[in-house]
């Protein structure tokens, strides 16, 4: 489920982009942890077992169970990979349109999978006390992380 990427994500579209500086922060912090696919995903589903129930190849499956198949692996990489992506266009205000294309999508694909704002925020939360417990984190990475998410949630929210 890609929405629990976008959400750690990145920068983009809305009234107060990321600067450079402010992706370099949220880029480093991430880059500590994007090895971490299968963990990232772990964590998630921990933390909010209703996150875990949206996917049909893990829903009402015991998450030891499954955090070892291929399946699960493959759809953490792919979360990472959006995540990675859409970092990498962060902090440079003529990649924002690519940004906001990629964040419309996803919204609109969770949209239609019955994902809610609630989830997306608790997506967040996990996320981002898996990401500030495994990097270097500070209030400066804290304050740009958050920015990030803000930017995000401000696009997929108004298509909720």
């Amino acid at each position: 489920m890609k929405f629990l990427i976008v959400l750690a994500c990145i920068a983009a579209a809305s009234a107060a982009p990321l600067d450079a500086d402010q992706a370099a922060l949220v880029r480093g912090a991430w880059d500590k942890v994007k090895h971490s696919e299968v963990e990232i995903l772990a964590a998630v589903f921990t933390a909010y077992p209703d996150i875990q129930a949206k996917f049909p190849k893990f829903a009402g499956k015991d998450l030891a169970s499954v955090k070892g198949s291929a399946d699960f692996a493959l759809h953490a990489t792919r979360i990472v990979s959006f995540i990675s992506e859409v970092l990498a266009l962060a902090g440079n205000s003529a990649t924002a349109p690519a940004i906001e294309t990629l964040v419309t999508e996803l919204a609109n694909n969770h949209k239609n999978r019955g994902v809610t704002k609630d989830q997306f925020t608790e997506f967040r939360t996990a996320l981002t006390n898996y990401v500030s417990a495994h990097a270097p984190w500070g209030d400066n990475v804290a304050a740009a992380f958050n920015q990030a998410f803000d930017n995000v949630y401000a696009t997929i929210f108004a298509r909720l």
